[in-house]
């Protein structure tokens, strides 16, 4: 796909990863549709964004309720006369031990509160998101391309149960809607980052930052403009469907 005048969803655009891939799919001349719970930071990525002479606008959505995706898809396609790209980038963490315990005392356990909110919103929330961007791309006869933010953690992570089993479920869904939405012409992949420099993680304390770094190949964390490079790769290689791209510093968990 040729991004120059592409419409693309971006869920989590507020900040962040989300807000990186915005800027970077604006500068290819993609005009960008963003999604967040948060419309001062919506407003500062809209104006970066603006900047590359692209248009672009922002909803307020919780991406985990059907109605407001449903509502919030439609006048993104009616404000753009259509939907091109959607990368399912809006995720939240509520780390914490399944069960803490000490000499069979038990002391902690997740909640069932702390795993549904993540579930909710990193794996019902991609459900939704990529549901109804299907069917405008179907219902408009575009071939577009969705891209799901799984993680390296997918694989099973301690103190993360509710992400782990998120991040799995995003990449069982990344295969699924490949197979059942290639005859409608839409690519599906997915992008599995490891630790990637953020905010939260320019305030870890210096020595577990270290660690983190050294124990990557590439000795280094990971940036998030790598992520969006490996985003528009997706976008811009026809031929890539139904898989998922690591991106981790050769980082094993």
């Amino acid at each position: 796909m040729n991004l120059e005048n592409k419409t693309i969803v971006i869920t989590g655009g507020g900040q962040g990863l989300g807000r990186t891939i915005a800027i970077s799919f604006a500068q290819s001349g993609a005009n960008i549709a963003l999604v967040d719970l948060n419309e001062d930071l919506l407003a500062e990525t809209s104006s970066l964004v603006k900047e590359h002479g692209v248009k672009v606008k922002y909803y307020l959505a919780n991406v985990s309720n059907e109605e407001q995706v449903e509502s919030t898809f439609k006048q993104i396609n009616d404000d753009f006369s259509g939907i091109d790209g959607l990368i399912n980038n809006a995720g939240i963490l509520r780390d914490g031990m399944f069960v803490k315990a000490t000499d069979g005392v038990v002391a902690k356990k997740m909640s069932l509160e702390q795993f549904q909110s993540v579930i909710d919103v990193n794996l019902t929330g991609v459900f939704l998101c990529g549901r109804e961007a299907a069917v405008h791309m179907i219902e408009s006869g575009r071939q577009g391309v969705i891209v799901n933010m799984s993680s390296i953690a997918r694989g099973g992570n301690m103190g993360q149960t509710n992400y782990s089993a998120a991040k799995a479920g995003v990449v069982a869904m990344t295969t699924t809607w490949a197979r059942e939405l290639g005859r409608h012409g839409i690519r599906v992949g997915a992008i599995a980052p490891g630790v990637i420099r953020t905010a939260m993680t320019d305030a870890m304390k210096p020595e577990m930052r270290d660690r983190l770094e050294k124990m990557k190949p590439v000795g280094r964390l990971g940036e998030a403009g790598e992520i969006a490079h490996t985003a528009k790769y997706i976008f811009e290689n026809d031929f890539f469907t139904a898989r998922v791209v690591e991106i981790d510093g050769g980082l094993a968990m």
